[in-house]
């Protein structure tokens, strides 16, 4: 057995990638691997195979940022149809129900919808990556294994209806753009407003378009990104420093409190609440640092290159 090739030396940084749709989340990651030759790539919040747009990759020690950049708010454009409900509550899934919607106005779908937005306790597609005792919800059921999830707190905080078609005399189709908390289900929404509306609903388009301050403006694919990042800079990609402050208010450091930090020890406190990024006199990225009483501590730290 041949041993592993090293790592190349690439810089710390994320990766902004306009994700295609019949594609993994993992297949993005397992392509960015390749471009760079590194194996510390991760992701920061799932698409499904069908979904399209934003996805923010970690490389190297940019990995440790992506728990905290996953955690922020999202922006999508969906289609949803209403007259057909199926397995997987999108387009991807055998068609369980047809219930013809020709019967629905127009003010009947907006007020369904309406009432999938604020706080929602939203239980997640059964085929979902939601893990039921360690194992994938999708696995169980394509297992054969019956599987319902508990209910989830999220929150829409705007659903914009821009258009209402119907491809279809049974069918309905209406394009939306969804503002929401992470972990929102889009699927869900159709689903529910489906039910809600007794003809069943399900996605056939959704589109990542923002995740906190990364919009999918930015972004290019897995290889021009990766080449971004290589080159120092540039379109789809973003440096540690610059990607931390971009998230988190900045904290700067004097040399001394820089030099402690990257032996993980506390600095004194400012008083300002939530987490900052620690950057060193030499704009370098020392770490996520939080007050805790009269001191700051490290929450994550960030080797220096």
């Amino acid at each position: 057995m041949s041993p592993r090739r090293p790592d190349a030396d690439v810089p710390p940084g994320l990766l902004l990638v306009d994700k295609p749709g019949g594609m993994t989340s993992h297949d993005l990651v397992a392509r960015a691997r390749r471009a760079l030759s590194v194996r510390k790539v991760g992701h920061a919040g799932t698409l499904d195979p069908m979904a399209t747009g934003l996805l923010v990759l970690g490389v190297g020690a940019a990995t440790r940022l992506l728990g905290h950049v996953g955690g922020h708010d999202k922006t999508y454009a969906a289609t949803i149809r209403l007259g057909q409900a199926t397995v997987t509550d999108d387009r991807e899934g055998e068609v369980l129900t047809t219930t013809s919607a020709a019967h629905l106005d127009d003010d009947a779908v907006r007020t369904a919808l309406a009432g999938q937005t604020g706080p929602l306790q939203q239980v997640p597609s059964a085929v979902s990556a939601v893990k039921v005792d360690g194992r994938r919800s999708y696995d169980r059921v394509r297992a054969g294994e019956t599987v319902e999830l508990a209910p989830r707190s999220v929150t829409v905080h705007r659903l914009e209806v821009h258009r209402i078609t119907r491809p279809a005399p049974e069918l309905v189709d209406v394009e939306v753009t969804v503002d929401c908390t992470a972990g929102t289900y889009i699927r869900a929404i159709a689903r529910d407003a489906g039910a809600v509306l007794g003809v069943g609903g399900h996605l056939t388009a959704l589109r990542r378009t923002a995740s906190g301050p990364f919009a999918v403006a930015q972004a290019g694919s897995v290889e021009d990104s990766a080449a971004s990042l290589l080159a120092g800079g540039g379109a789809g990609s973003l440096g540690l420093t610059e990607a931390a402050l971009l998230v988190f208010p900045a904290r700067e450091l004097t040399a001394e409190e820089a030099r402690a930090l990257r032996y993980g020890q506390r600095i004194a406190a400012t008083g300002a609440a939530g987490l900052h990024a620690a950057v060193g006199p030499d704009g370098r990225l020392a770490a996520l640092v939080a007050d805790a009483g009269r001191t700051a501590r490290v929450v994550v730290g960030f080797p220096p290159r």
